[in-house]
């Protein structure tokens, strides 16, 4: 809306408060309604939602201008992005208290590359003896299906027992290959950890203090 318009629309607001003393904080509200321009000095229930411009009617200048309220699919997707932004914000602050907390805890780079020394050398050892038991349990889990083989091959039905070990014996055996894949995956990551803790080290050394 032009300053013309904006000026007919404040008189034809104010009309009826002439030669009566106005409140300096009255305002006018514009806003479109099925194509054309409105304006009153109340704002009606239908257009609570509309964008609308706010006019002084002392002075005639735009004071304000508000935004058309969201739909819920733009509300939706606001509240959606204002999390995915505060979740960004957390794990950036708490990156920057565990690399704190790092500078802290290690005087010198040797310390960290010991403390994480100490921690590949503890997954290295469950990953041997979580390969042990890998063995074992594949082993056992052999010996009894022979047992099954060996009862079919005379034609005599498995006994229950024996098909209940060997079903126990497979899920043990699944689970324990399960807890040895995690353990050489956080073997392998512990590598790129320490290199990527090394690197932040460095930058927070160089920028604190002493």
């Amino acid at each position: 809306m032009n300053t013309s318009q904006w000026m007919a629309c404040l008189l034809a607001a104010t009309l009826p408060a002439t030669g009566t003393a106005q409140d300096t904080s009255r305002k006018v509200y514009c806003w479109d309604e099925g194509g054309r321009q409105v304006c009153g000095d109340a704002l009606p229930a239908s257009a609570v939602d509309s964008a609308r411009t706010e006019i002084s009617a002392r002075s005639g200048l735009r004071v304000g201008q508000v935004p058309r309220a969201l739909d819920q699919g733009e509300r939706a997707a606001a509240a959606d992005a204002a999390k995915r932004a505060a979740d960004a914000a957390e794990i950036e602050a708490a990156t920057q208290r565990r690399d704190l907390a790092m500078i802290e805890s290690y005087t010198t780079e040797a310390d960290l590359r010991r403390a994480y020394g100490e921690r590949i050398t503890l997954v290295e050892e469950s990953l041997k003896t979580s390969q042990l038991s890998v063995g074992n349990l594949r082993q056992s889990l052999l010996s009894l299906l022979r047992q099954a083989a060996e009862a079919e091959l005379q034609q005599a039905p498995v006994p229950k027992p024996l098909a209940d070990s060997i079903q126990g014996q497979h899920a043990d055996l699944l689970r324990q290959q399960a807890i040895m894949q995690r353990q050489l995956a956080d073997r392998a990551s512990l590598g790129s950890d320490l290199a990527q803790a090394l690197e932040r080290y460095r930058t927070m050394k160089a920028v604190s203090p002493g």
